[in-house]
């Protein structure tokens, strides 16, 4: 059932995408960089070395790092002038490296590459733009959080969810408003002695149940000598796949993203 329902939400995101044009860039005319082929292998041996665990092997984004190919950073920048700069001090989470003339220029190289074979594709780049995924009404999306949605009765704006749209740019944030991956549930396991033992999730499958306790201890018992309650803040999401409207998803996206 939940992945018949994720599979219903996905056109949500297909929706949001196709509605509207992708941004252009507004350095779209400017002339097409090219590099000598042997620049572009070396940059690539780099950057998968580097660089791929954040933002993959294609420069096209990974886990935590952007699409390279849609950043405008990337656009505008000439010789290194903007790449050189980031890789060198850092930004926000991601380190600063240590490289020579040659392995930037390299760098830049493949990055640049990766950014005119993703343009030069049908359907032009991929991923979505985070104004794509403001398109809805602030005001309706607050409405729906506080009132419809039932999002107020786990979340606050001003609690946990202060600075969510800093946190989880665009897509990202997108992807943990349907399935919030890595939320832990809380599970309470009742033996039968009446003793509860109340903690974090840490396993559970036909034969076992395990938590660990308010002091980090791991716990586990036979499933069928226990009865077990848990409260899975993941599942609140999952259930509302199947209520959502697609001007419910937009309206809550435009709202998320104000909470910066």
């Amino acid at each position: 059932m939940t992945v018949c329902r994720s599979i219903v939400r996905v056109s949500a995101v297909l929706l949001v995408s196709a509605a509207l044009s992708l941004a252009q860039s507004p350095t779209a005319s400017k002339p097409v960089q090219t590099f000598p082929s042997d620049l572009v292998k070396a940059g690539e041996s780099f950057f998968v070395q580097q660089c791929a665990f954040c933002h993959g092997r294609d420069t096209g984004g990974g886990e935590d790092g952007p699409d390279l190919t849609r950043s405008k950073l990337v656009a505008d920048d000439v010789n290194g002038n903007q790449i050189g700069p980031v890789v060198r001090n850092g930004r926000n989470n991601m380190p600063r490296f240590s490289v020579t003339e040659q392995d930037l220029a390299a760098l830049g190289a493949f990055i640049h590459t990766q950014k005119n074979l993703a343009e030069s594709q049908n359907g032009k780049r991929k991923g979505v733009d985070v104004t794509d995924l403001a398109t809805g009404s602030v005001e309706k999306g607050k409405q729906y959080f506080s009132g419809a949605g039932g999002c107020a009765r786990c979340h606050s704006p001003t609690g946990d969810l202060a600075g969510v749209a800093t946190r989880n740019a665009g897509l990202k944030l997108f992807q943990r408003l349907m399935y919030p991956r890595g939320a832990k549930a809380r599970m309470t396991v009742t033996l039968p002695s009446g003793e509860t033992v109340t903690g974090t999730r840490a396993y559970v499958d036909e034969f076992t149940v395990a938590l660990r306790d308010e002091s980090g201890r791991y716990r586990s018992w036979p499933l069928a000598k226990v009865s077990v309650r848990v409260d899975d803040p993941a599942e609140a999401h999952v259930d509302l796949l199947a209520k959502y409207t697609d001007d419910d998803i937009h309206n809550l996206m435009a709202y998320l993203l104000t909470l910066k």
